[in-house]
């Protein structure tokens, strides 16, 4: 579950935008997220394999999110 959308990318300009409620397709933001269970993690600098994310739909199983654990 996302917790916080901390900010988002302008992909074009690179400044963040902050005070945001949701996450277009395509977009890249900054959000903290909480687990219904404790998980297993790297950051990402340290593996790409357990420092990177999938998000699902729980009621669909579909991909809604992928992203990196810093």
């Amino acid at each position: 579950m996302i917790k916080v959308i901390q900010y988002k990318e302008d992909v074009n300009t690179l400044h963040r935008i902050e005070d945001i409620e949701e996450i277009g397709l395509n977009e890249i933001a900054r959000v903290s997220i909480r687990t219904a269970q404790p998980i297993f993690f790297d950051s990402y600098r340290k593996n790409r394999m357990t420092g990177s994310i999938i998000l699902t739909d729980p009621n669909t199983n579909e991909t809604v999110g992928a992203g990196m654990i810093i």
